[in-house]
């Protein structure tokens, strides 16, 4: 009780004020047990008639591999491709349980139509994946403005539009798992693919912000970070600019670099368990690693911040202009 509730000589005016003040304790109280309510009503409803996932890029690489995973144990997908066609196979193996749906996620007002239709046809949408994008390669100087906005467009405008579809049914139905598909690439940087590390920079710290906004909600949020992997992103799906005479020497040992970090590639099937863990655990991670290189790789940069950190803090700590004497 607040304190001016426990004077029992309390005038009107006041009286009045400590009714706002327990009114508005117990909206709070009933807000947060309504949510509880909704979370454990939609658990039970999960347990009884398996997830709902909304996963994009969904025709090849880790989409496909994860539509498959949540498929096979009796979850029900709606599935995007910018070709639909490419579901065909899955559809025949899986039936209904499998919505095929063509989009494009730079399109914003296609991906509100898009989760609204799976929202729609499965009654509501307990796993998000955001997971369509690809690898921009070329020294930064060689970017144009279109390849530079098209990057954004596909690996964070994309998932923003489709985040911000799924929210609203997520905060109603008490709680839900939207998952980024980021990259080692999101916390690191190497040459030759600055624009892809702008693109992924920006997924992570938009959807670190994320969790903290959507938590009351009971909304969860998880970045993966993969390491390098057999999938097409540095094949047919890769973008490349044009190179420049400049940057020969530059780009081979950016090539050579990265054979090095990759030199032995995941099998993306081999994720399917890991994403359905990461769903299923009752506190599932902000970020996690896909395959054993990165942690190492990322201990080593950030061991390297820290110490340039370090190593400058004075300059840093004179930059702060210090308060005059009153």
């Amino acid at each position: 009780m607040n304190d001016c509730c426990r004077n029992v000589t309390l005038g009107a005016p006041t009286k009045r004020a400590c009714l706002v003040v327990k009114v508005q304790n117990s909206r709070r109280v009933l807000s947060v047990a309504t949510r509880s309510n909704q979370s454990r009503a939609m658990k039970e409803n999960e347990h009884m008639a398996g997830r709902v996932w909304f996963i994009t890029g969904a025709s090849r690489g880790f989409g496909r591999e994860w539509t498959i995973g949540a498929l096979e144990r009796g979850d029900r997908v709606a599935a995007t491709a910018r070709k639909p066609e490419t579901l065909n196979e899955l559809v025949g193996r899986f039936g209904d349980r499998l919505l095929p749906i063509g989009l494009d996620v730079t399109d914003r007002s296609a991906d509100f139509a898009a989760v609204a239709r799976a929202h729609e046809h499965f009654g509501r949408l307990d796993v998000v994946i955001n997971n369509a994008g690809y690898g921009q390669f070329g020294m930064v100087e060689e970017l144009t403005e279109a390849e530079a906005r098209a990057q954004m467009e596909t690996n964070l405008f994309g998932a923003l539009w489709v985040t911000q579809a799924a929210l609203p049914f997520m905060r109603r139905q008490g709680g839900g798992h939207i998952i980024q598909v980021s990259s080692i690439g999101g916390i690191l940087a190497f040459p030759g693919i600055g624009m892809y590390h702008a693109s992924k920079w920006a997924l992570e710290g938009i959807s670190e912000a994320l969790a903290q906004e959507v938590a009351p909600f009971g909304i969860r949020v998880t970045m993966i970070e993969p390491g390098g992997f057999s999938t097409d992103w540095g094949g047919s799906s890769a973008k490349h600019t044009e190179p420049m005479d400049a940057y020969e020497e530059s780009r081979a040992a950016a090539g050579r670099s990265r054979a090095q970090r990759i030199a032995v590639l995941g099998d993306p099937a081999a994720t399917r368990e890991a994403v359905r863990a990461i769903v299923d655990s009752d506190d599932p991670p902000l970020r996690i690693f896909f395959g054993e290189g990165p942690l190492a790789m990322a201990t080593a940069g950030y061991e390297s911040r820290l110490a340039n950190w370090q190593k400058w803090q004075p300059v840093s700590a004179g930059a702060q202009k210090k308060p005059v004497d009153a």
